[in-house]
């Protein structure tokens, strides 16, 4: 369990010239480093109600279990500010939706918006004040504390003692492997947003909470609209789990638009997506895992590059390169790192790992933030990886002169052969069950690193060789 202190409760009050809406942080890193209470933002927002309903948005994830409905999730939302918009997050309970609301520059008015990540109290009477809110009237958002000084002296700390699990960190990094694969698909009015969101169910079949392993809904753009289709032709985005999508329903008054996005369909294995309501100055976005039993914490994405020396090096040297950029450009971290575009890549995929960077697929770009989490403590939690690690170290990986291998596991012996494109297949159950769709499986993973390793061992002699020959 963690515990979040505030150093009071959130809150929405009103006065004759508004509202203001208060939003307390726990502690969080900032450029001058960890602070218990940062302040990131006080000014207005130009569409309050909008706003306070996408924030809402995020909370309803946040405390939603979309699978297995039996525990009900109490999370605050991240909140990230990068120096010109604010971005909300959060998964939901069961680790298969992840809901991000970023509050843009022409969204904001008034003041500077600061550079830094923390916790944001969302209690159940902030959550009531902001679903009764109506009218146009004005609202001033302060995203922490008034005065560090005087706050910690008004009353005692708010504290939430709360599970930040390791699904979470592991949800963050797949989240953002899996986005950037991720193209614009279909593109909707204010209009046909509307009509086709409200024609979605809110409820999973069967009533009640479990949500079945029914085959996925696809859609695909007919016109200005989408067609629910049953089959992934071309074009065709997955829609797994419909009833995931009902946070959206609380910004449709405002919004002004749908887009949707994914990866191009191959065959018929349902995929992740992702639905971004545009409303004025702001984005909400659900990202929905493949299927609704899948939460994003156990695809493997990642695995790959937290098995690379490499990418654990480069990461380390992007890393110093970051200063909370909205928007990272990847071929600037090259030229300033002097590290190839897909090695960038590689590492920023490794700093995922830690919760350092995010992807909105809007922008089709990474994003900085910071969490309270180390990239050992990814690596912890990814068994696969500790088991690849173990198979290695135990001398359990045969290679071969062709591009074949041998691995000796539990008692049996597993082959491992690599396809064109250089995917591991392996005669495993998991491949069986997955064919790759949530990563290698810890055999094809120990070969890689074998090969790896192989691969840098000529190299390591020559290094090693030209000292030695130096220092005679």
């Amino acid at each position: 369990m963690q515990a979040l202190a505030y150093a009071r409760p959130s809150s929405l009050t009103s006065d004759p010239q508004g509202h203001l809406l208060g939003l307390e942080t726990a502690g969080g890193l900032t450029p001058v480093g960890a602070e218990e209470h940062p302040s990131f933002f006080a000014g207005f927002l130009r569409s309050p109600q909008a706003a306070a309903r996408g924030l809402l948005a995020v909370a309803d994830v946040a405390a939603a279990r979309y699978h297995q409905r039996t525990l009900r999730a109490s999370l605050d939302p991240v909140v990230t500010a990068n120096g010109d918009r604010l971005r909300f997050e959060s998964f939901s309970g069961c680790c298969g939706v992840y809901a991000r609301l970023d509050v843009l520059p022409e969204g904001l008015d008034g003041a500077d918006t600061g550079h830094g990540t923390t916790n944001v109290d969302v209690n159940n009477p902030l959550r009531e004040a902001l679903s009764r809110l109506a009218g146009d009237d004005p609202m001033h958002l302060r995203v922490g504390p008034d005065d560090l000084a005087v706050t910690t002296l008004e009353g005692p700390v708010v504290e939430k003692k709360v599970p930040l699990p390791d699904r979470w960190l592991r949800g963050f990094a797949e989240s953002q492997v899996v986005s950037a694969a991720f193209d614009l698909r279909a593109e909707l009015s204010a209009a046909e947003a509307v009509r086709f969101l409200r024609t979605l169910p809110r409820t999973a079949p069967g009533g009640s909470g479990a949500t079945g392993r029914a085959a996925p809904l696809w859609v695909v753009p007919a016109g200005a609209t989408l067609r629910p289709t049953t089959r992934p032709v071309p074009g065709a985005v997955c829609l797994p789990g419909p009833e995931r999508l009902a946070a959206l329903q609380r910004i449709l008054r405002h919004a002004t638009g749908l887009r949707v996005y994914g990866p191009a369909a191959h065959g018929g294995a349902a995929t992740a997506s992702a639905w971004e309501v545009a409303a004025p100055g702001m984005r909400l976005t659900l990202t929905l895992s493949p299927e609704p039993h899948r939460g994003f914490s156990g695809e493997g994405g990642v695995l790959e590059a937290l098995a690379t020396d490499d990418a654990a090096a480069d990461a380390e040297l992007v890393s110093v390169l970051l200063a909370w950029e909205p928007r990272i450009d990847t071929a600037d971290l090259a030229e300033q790192s002097g590290l190839t575009v897909p090695r960038v890549r590689a590492a920023l995929v490794r700093l995922g790992t830690a919760g350092r960077v995010g992807y909105d697929a809007a922008e089709a770009a990474y994003f900085h933030r910071e969490l309270p989490y180390d990239a050992a403590r990814a690596e912890r939690h990814n068994p696969r990886l500790g088991a690849a690690r173990a198979l290695l170290a135990d001398g359990n990986v045969s290679l071969r002169a062709d591009a074949t291998a041998t691995v000796a596991s539990g008692g049996r012996r597993y082959q491992v052969r690599e396809s064109a494109g250089g995917v591991l297949s392996c005669t495993c159950q998991w491949w069986a069950d997955h064919r790759g769709r949530r990563g290698p499986c810890k055999h094809a993973l120990a070969v890689r690193m074998a090969r790896r390793a192989r691969a840098a061992a000529p190299a390591a002699r020559t290094a090693a060789t030209r000292t030695s020959g130096g220092t005679r």
